[in-house]
């Protein structure tokens, strides 16, 4: 990873920090060619799937806003993908916010969600924090940024990801950048940015110029982690040493490929990364929302579930938008069946 002396700080479009021209990995330089690519299209087009996208209606619990203001427990509500929305401390804390039907730079091509959001970006309610972990689109949506913009107090993000929200109409006093293991609390509860194998970009020119990150949200009564995306590595042992344990996790499960498996994890690594960070319930995410890989669109959850049952991990699949409180994790169904 590029090196940063400089602490936490507003967006500054005018007195912007300089920054390293490129991020990098801890572990290794992740890295992608032409070559690749093709090998990837070979891939994605000649792999037999039973199931690659739903057959099933996938069951999602409508939210209203109301219900969220009126929530008076710490609990989680899965949005779809990697988009989770909290209450904790009695504040709303959202991961990833992805509102469009597309994880695309476009609405007409690209990944079509499986199901809509259990409430409409226009009926929630005031979200204190947003927290973002890269700049894909399947985790920072131009079209979901540019709403939430009035309607979130703070935007916490990976350095230099935050010059993006700037140029989307985010007020530059409510984005916050933050390098690895640098810490900023909001209303109490402190968020640290915490290393992630991965890398970054949203188009052919802009490769690893934005950092990438998971996030460790310490709030007064329970302790959460996001994992964002990454490979698997020794980082998450080293978040476990310095911020374990973890009441509740929510680690990227889905959207794996051995011709990618540097970035991105198998079940059995999600559910090792789970033990490596001390976490005590893990929800997987990263699933179940959009066709990002060649398996089949259900197994990512049935193969955490099983690995977790093997492993006595404590495991949690709550339906889209069903409220689960941290304190009180309900067994997991497996409703993808």
């Amino acid at each position: 990873m590029g090196t940063s002396m400089i602490s936490c700080s507003n967006v500054d479009t005018e007195k912007a920090p300089t920054y390293p021209d490129k991020f990098s990995n801890i572990e290794l330089e992740y890295k992608s060619g032409l070559g690749d690519m093709f090998e990837i299209m070979k891939a994605y087009f000649t792999t037999e799937r039973l199931n690659p996208t739903p057959t099933i209606e996938i069951p999602v619990h409508a939210i209203t806003a109301r219900q969220l203001l009126e929530e008076q427990d710490d609990v989680i509500y899965r949005l779809g993908h990697s988009s989770v929305l909290m209450k904790l401390d009695g504040k709303l804390v959202m991961t990833d916010p992805v509102f469009s039907d597309r994880a695309s730079p476009v609405q007409w091509a690209g990944p079509k969600r499986f199901h809509q959001t259990p409430i409409t970006i226009e009926d929630l309610p005031t979200i204190d924090v947003v927290v973002i972990s890269h700049d894909h689109y399947d985790h920072l949506d131009k079209a979901s940024i540019k709403v939430l913009g009035d309607k979130v107090g703070t935007f916490l993000v990976p350095l230099k990801v935050g010059q993006l929200l700037v140029n989307w109409g985010v007020p530059k006093e409510k984005v916050i950048e933050l390098d690895w293991w640098e810490s900023h609390s909001v209303d109490g509860i402190e968020y640290t940015l915490t290393p992630t194998q991965h890398f970054s970009g949203r188009g052919l020119t802009d490769r690893d110029t934005t950092l990438w990150g998971s996030w460790v949200i310490n709030a007064q009564q329970h302790k959460v982690f996001f994992s964002g995306d990454s490979g698997y590595f020794n980082g998450f042992k080293e978040i476990g040493e310095k911020y374990g344990p973890f009441d509740f996790t929510m680690i990227e499960t889905g959207a794996y490929n051995e011709l990618w498996s540097d970035i991105h994890m198998f079940p059995e690594q999600s559910v090792q990364a789970h033990i490596d960070v001390q976490g005590k319930v893990m929800m997987p995410i990263h699933n179940s929302t959009f066709d990002l890989s060649m398996h089949d669109w259900n197994e990512p959850m049935q193969r955490a579930l099983d690995i977790s049952e093997e492993r006595g991990v404590t495991l949690v699949s709550p339906e889209i938008g069903q409220r689960l409180a941290i304190a009180e994790p309900q067994p997991a169904k497996a409703w993808w069946q």
